[in-house]
C-alpha cells in the first residue's frame, strides 16, 4: 500500500510539474519594444473589426481581424510618441481595467470615461474625445420623434453592463417616467435586443449612434444634448481618455501626444473613423 502511495505522489507531482510548464509556455511575457493596447473591437466608430489591413487597421494580437476606429487612431499616435510597435489586444469591457491593473496592458484605449470608481483602480491621461449621450430606436418605434429625455415617458430602455451610460440611466430614467432594462454586455446585443423589439431604445454615444444607424436601417437616435433636453453629466463621464496603470512611465508622453492633435484634427479622425465604419 505504501509503494502504491508513493508512487502515486509521484505521478501527481509530474503532472502538476507538467502542468506548471505548459501554462508558463502559454503565458510570454510582453516585448518592453511593443506597448499593449486593450479595446473591445466592437463599439464603432471607437474600434471595431474589420477583415483586413486596409485603410491602417492593426492585427489584432489575440483574435481573429483587424481592429480599426478612432481609438486605434489615437492609438497610433500614441505608440509613434512612445517609439513603440503598437499590439492591439481584444479584451472584454469589464476585463480592461483589472487587465491594466495586473500588467497585462499597458494601456485602455477604448471609449473609456475617467469616472470615480475607475480613478480609484488606473489613471488616465487627458481626454481625447467629449461625447453626448443619446438614445437608439427603431424608426417605426413611438418614440422616433423624441426630442427629449421627457418624451421617453413609459420606456423600457437599455444601456451597457458596466459603463456610465447605465449608472446614468440608473440614476435618471425614473424621473422621465423611463423603466431601466438588465444591463447588456455588448453593442451588438443591444442592437438586437431593439430590432426584437424586447427593450424600446438604448442608450449610446452619438458617434456610435450614428455608425450603428448607418448599419441598421430600421433604427435612428434620438439627439439630445447632455445637462439639456439630455442627461445630466459630468466632464469626467463624457470625456474619453487612456487609462493606465497608476504611476504609469507612459502618461506625461501620452498627453504630449494628446497636445499635438488639435480639436479639428481629432473632429477629422472620428469623421474617418465613422465613414469607415458605415461603409
Amino acid at each position: 500500500m505504501k509503494k502504491l502511495l508513493t508512487v502515486l505522489m509521484s505521478v501527481v507531482i509530474a503532472m502538476l510539474t507538467l502542468s506548471m510548464l505548459v501554462f508558463s509556455a502559454c503565458s510570454p511575457e510582453k516585448d518592453p519594444n511593443k506597448i499593449y493596447v486593450g479595446m473591445e473591437c466592437g463599439y464603432a466608430p471607437f474600434n471595431y473589426t474589420q477583415t483586413d489591413d486596409s485603410n491602417g487597421a492593426v492585427k489584432i494580437s489575440n483574435a481573429p481581424g483587424y481592429a480599426n476606429g478612432y481609438d486605434v487612431m489615437i492609438a497610433q499616435k500614441i505608440a509613434e510618441e512612445v517609439g513603440k510597435e503598437l499590439v492591439i489586444v481584444k479584451y472584454d469591457w469589464e476585463a480592461l481595467v483589472n487587465a491594466v491593473v495586473t500588467g497585462a496592458l499597458d494601456f485602455i484605449i477604448a471609449g473609456m470615461s475617467p469616472t470615480e470608481e475607475r480613478l480609484q483602480s488606473i489613471d488616465f491621461s487627458n481626454a481625447y474625445y467629449e461625447s453626448h449621450l443619446v438614445i437608439v430606436v427603431r424608426k417605426d418605434g413611438k418614440y422616433a420623434n423624441a426630442t427629449s429625455l421627457s418624451d421617453f415617458n413609459g420606456a423600457n430602455i437599455v444601456a451597457q453592463l458596466g459603463t456610465f451610460h447605465d449608472k446614468a440611466l440608473e440614476a435618471q430614467g425614473g424621473q422621465y417616467g423611463i423603466t431601466r432594462a438588465t444591463p447588456i454586455d455588448t453593442f451588438p446585443m443591444m442592437i438586437n435586443a431593439l430590432n426584437a423589439k424586447t427593450v424600446d431604445g438604448y442608450v449610446a454615444e452619438e458617434p456610435g449612434a450614428v455608425s450603428d444607424c448607418s448599419l441598421n436601417p430600421d433604427l435612428t437616435y434620438v439627439h439630445l444634448v447632455n445637462n439639456t433636453t439630455g442627461f445630466t453629466t459630468t466632464p469626467e463621464d463624457t470625456q474619453i481618455a487612456v487609462g493606465l496603470k497608476k504611476g504609469s512611465e507612459y502618461k506625461e508622453k501620452i498627453n504630449a501626444a494628446l497636445a499635438k492633435l488639435s480639436a479639428e484634427e481629432r473632429l477629422a479622425l472620428m469623421e474617418r473613423a465613422t465613414e469607415l465604419a458605415t461603409n
